[in-house]
């Protein structure tokens, strides 16, 4: 199969992909013009990792969707599933921007250091720049404890619904939002036992928007000098949501610190007692998905990647949206216009040839 050319692919066709997509098109980039693009998808249609939500999350549950460029959200039903609103929203703004997006195309490799051979099971591109959007879903972290276990292990990646776990005695593993959403509905019909493995921190209060910007501060502070970020509620801390005190009178919230071994029917505490369970759900968090930019040695000694805005630090035509800083909606769609300007700008000041095709 022969090589095609663009000017800017973008690897991920989720919300942070779609705004990169968007101002792409507004600053005159096409599918086939002197300054093409492309936009590379994984999945079969729109909608990002929001196809995949477990069932229950309804939009009433979600933190926020925020609007697309250009596109407002229609009225939306707080008892939708998250899984079904989304991905018909994402596929209306595809429809009416007229973005050039190929799907299911997974790119496997990005090697450079630029023009970049980008790699997929559709074939290869050669790239000038890179905008790289595919967020976290397909990378889920999955803790190492030793020993074994006989029962049913999930990560929040594989969970659908809390029926399929109805009458059975549950581990939780994690302190984020997703656990505390998923021990609430779980507790309803099973038996749960939740593992952190730090103290959870509730805040008081809301979320203001000045506790948004500090927290925006201190993961463009760890971006910038290169450090691995770590999860969403490691900056933020949990709130008290509906979802989080129904949980709590349940006497869901019951912390307990993590435990030390697998065993075949359950787990060995930390003061040395045996509970038994049988399903472990891992709600762990997800880790960046960048294992097909690793050709490109971005990674620092400490496994971080160091940033400037939404550029790779040395690497001009490699920008990151949906990372770090980026990773809310409302930061997805701000770095998919940053990207975009700031490769419109290195573009022109470097004279690099337009690519043609597509």
């Amino acid at each position: 199969m022969r090589e095609r050319q663009a000017t800017v692919v973008v690897i991920g066709g989720g919300q942070a992909g779609l705004s990169a997509a968007y101002h792409l098109k507004r600053r005159g980039f096409t599918s086939a013009g002197p300054r093409s693009f492309v936009v590379l998808d994984a999945e079969p249609g729109p909608g990002g990792a929001w196809r995949h939500r477990w069932e229950s999350l309804h939009m009433a549950t979600v933190n926020g969707i925020f609007d697309l460029p250009g596109f407002p959200k229609p009225p939306i039903d707080p008892d939708e599933p998250s899984r079904t609103a989304v991905p018909r929203y994402f596929a209306d703004f595809e429809r009416g921007a007229g973005l050039p997006i190929r799907r299911p195309v997974r790119v496997t490799s990005v090697s450079g250091p630029g023009p970049f051979l980008v790699a997929s099971t559709a074939g290869d591109w050669v790239a000038d720049a890179i905008i790289n959007a595919t967020g976290t879903w397909t990378n889920p972290v999955r803790p190492h404890y030793p020993g074994s276990f006989a029962g049913t292990q999930l990560h929040t990646h594989e969970y659908v619904s809390a029926d399929r776990l109805a009458g059975r005695r549950v581990a939780v593993v994690g302190g984020g939002i997703s656990a505390i959403q998923l021990l609430d509905e779980i507790s309803r019909v099973a038996e749960t036992f939740w593992y952190t493995r730090r103290e959870p921190v509730f805040r008081d209060g809301d979320f203001v928007p000045e506790a948004g910007r500090e927290v925006i501060a201190k993961v463009v502070a760890d971006v910038e000098a290169g450090r691995p970020t770590g999860s969403v509620v490691s900056y933020t801390g949990l709130i008290w949501t509906p979802y989080a005190r129904a949980a709590q009178a349940r006497g869901a919230l019951e912390r307990r610190p993590m435990f030390t071994a697998l065993e075949p029917l359950g787990l060995r505490e930390a003061d040395g007692s045996f509970t038994a369970v049988d399903t472990i759900l891992w709600a762990t968090g997800f880790k960046a998905a960048l294992a097909h930019l690793d050709p490109l040695g971005l990674r620092n000694e400490h496994g971080g990647i160091r940033m400037t805005g939404t550029q790779v630090a040395g690497h001009p035509r490699v920008h990151l949206i949906g990372f770090g800083p980026s990773q809310s909606t409302v930061g997805a769609n701000r770095a998919g216009r940053q990207a975009v300007s700031a490769l419109v700008r290195y573009l022109d000041a470097a004279g690099v040839p337009a690519a043609r095709g597509g």
